[in-house]
């Protein structure tokens, strides 16, 4: 049972913002008395860096880029009046957009309105609307949304099938910032040769989310696409939710964007306080940097108990991951800085690896987020006692204290219901939290290396089994082994990776070649044949 010292501690600690229906609760969280004190030089710092962001600095030095997502919900504070101008009349243009499609002012190729939409996006252009879509999808929305959001064939034939004879009244909405992007323009050319097959135009069904003049953008102008929407190099990915790569998905699901912003632009007021006790976003940075000692040492768990935020994990995944996890700080030192997330929801989490949280190695702390209103309206009593929401409520208040009885830390975040305005607060949370976390470890938080370095990894992979499909083509009729392969084409250390191209190749009927089997594997061989189908 809680103690009445655990109490005291409790009511320090509680942080509450009525302006935005949020409680954020640290008590569980083992710091010692003097924690706030000894960080607040550090926190300090950390609002002078985060107004240098919003007033328009280079905060992303790495690749000379504003940082202004903020601006997004507050465009009266951007730098420059044409950046407000921008942000203003990208919003017009989405509600209007929107509007038309709704009404039927704009419609499919065949005259139908559009009940569905395709979204191909990848990272930040595809967890930020999936998140928000699943979390405020309702029975009535007038466009219902499916994803591309990798590069997997048989993801593309899934998400077809279950779009099934509604091909002509789906709108696919592109969205890539450099209009380059691999897995996205992957996606687009799938889709578009789904439209072809059913005697359809891409065109007349297609929308453009990208960057001024990018491939994309030019290849929309040329072909004449519905509409264009654009991507600024001021906002990162994991942080456009509120930008179009949000916003026009959302207006077209029927989602009240309008609230969404508010949410946003409520929370960022909030978390502009310099005062760290009544700021919930530097309570959350504080906390994380406790825990992990300010180096990752521990993990975060997100524990949402509400089936509605069963996809926030992976979206925090990846704001909290790519933005915190850097080889080098801002100095240049070596620093291989980061926390590592992961996720479920509750009750299922009880099921699946609480008993390792509680038992096992104690290398984690988590986030329990508990959603007071269950549904609209009334809920039955089960066996007299409860109803099925009271049961969910005591299972999360039951999983904290059996954690807490084993030490294991844990921070609480409480808001009243889910909608519009809540998921808006809940996104601007942490993309402060993050930002402020960045600034107390000295990292860049805007930038992502690491992702780039794989990008191109891929392209040269790729051109390394073109160079030995080339060669087997050459040499049709003859079978190699990888190793003969590989040196063949004057890559003899790349040897593993022709064995797995070649693995790959064989195995599917998009390439001619003929695997004739060996044990060991490594020992197979493979010829160009023209009867491969």
């Amino acid at each position: 049972m809680m103690s009445i010292e655990e109490w005291e501690r409790y009511k320090k600690y509680l942080n509450f913002n009525p302006e935005i229906g949020l409680m954020v609760d640290i008590s569980c969280m083992m710091f010692p008395n003097d924690y706030f004190d000894r960080m607040e030089p550090t926190m300090q710092k950390a609002y002078q860096n985060m107004e240098a962001i919003e007033s328009g600095v280079m905060a992303n030095p790495d690749e000379k880029r504003m940082v202004g997502h903020y601006w997004l919900r507050a465009p009266e504070l951007a730098q420059k009046r044409e950046i407000t101008r921008d942000i203003q009349k990208t919003l017009q243009a989405i509600k209007d957009f929107s509007k038309k499609v709704h009404t039927g002012k704009i419609k499919s190729q065949k005259g139908k309105l559009f009940s569905r939409m395709l979204i191909i996006g990848i990272g930040g252009s595809a967890l930020g609307p999936q998140f928000v879509s699943d979390a405020l999808k309702t029975s009535k929305d007038p466009v219902r949304p499916y994803f591309f959001d990798n590069t997997d064939p048989d993801g593309f034939d899934r998400v077809l099938k279950e779009i099934k004879g509604a091909l002509s009244e789906t709108m696919t909405i592109v969205i890539s910032k450099s209009g380059g992007t691999i897995e996205t323009r992957n996606g687009m050319l799938e889709a578009k040769a789904a439209y072809q097959s059913k005697g359809l135009r891409f065109e007349k069904h297609a929308v453009a989310i990208t960057g001024a003049n990018s491939d994309v953008d030019r290849m929309a102008k040329k072909e004449g696409w519905i509409a264009r929407f654009p991507m600024w190099n001021w906002v990162g990915g994991r942080t456009s939710e509120t930008s179009a790569v949000g916003l026009l998905p959302a207006a077209l699901q029927g989602i009240d964007i309008d609230a969404l912003l508010k949410g946003a632009r409520l929370c960022d007021g909030v978390t502009r306080r310099k005062d760290s006790q009544t700021n919930p976003a530097a309570l959350l940075a504080l906390a994380w940097h406790h825990a992990t000692g300010g180096c990752g040492k521990k993990d975060m768990v997100i524990l949402p108990y509400k089936d509605r935020l069963r996809l926030f994990p992976g979206y925090l995944q990846q704001l909290v991951m790519e933005s915190l996890g850097k080889e080098r700080d801002l100095k240049g030192q070596i620093v291989n800085q980061g926390i590592s997330v992961y996720g479920n929801k509750g009750s299922t989490d009880q099921h699946a690896y609480v008993q390792q949280l509680r038992e096992g190695v104690n290398n984690f702390f988590i986030t329990f987020i508990e959603v007071l209103k269950d549904r609209e309206g009334r809920s039955l009593i089960l066996d007299g006692k409860a109803t099925s929401g009271d049961y969910l409520n005591a299972f999360l208040q039951g999983t904290r204290r059996a954690l807490g009885e084993k030490g294991r830390e844990s921070i609480t975040l409480t808001i009243e219901k889910i909608d519009a305005r809540s998921i808006g607060a809940l996104i601007a949370l942490y993309e402060r939290a993050v930002g402020f976390y960045a600034s107390l470890i000295n990292v860049n938080a805007y930038h992502q290396p690491g992702v780039e370095a794989g990008k191109k990894a891929a392209g040269l992979v790729i051109q390394l089994q073109a160079k030995a499909l080339a060669f087997l083509k050459k040499e049709k009729g003859k079978s190699f082994t990888s190793e003969e392969i590989a040196s063949a084409i004057g890559a003899p250390e790349e040897v593993e990776m022709v064995f797995k191209l070649l693995e790959h190749a064989a195995a599917n009927v998009d390439h001619p070649i003929k695997k004739k089997s060996a044990d060991p594997p490594f020992r197979s061989r493979y010829q160009y044949s023209t009867g491969v189908r």
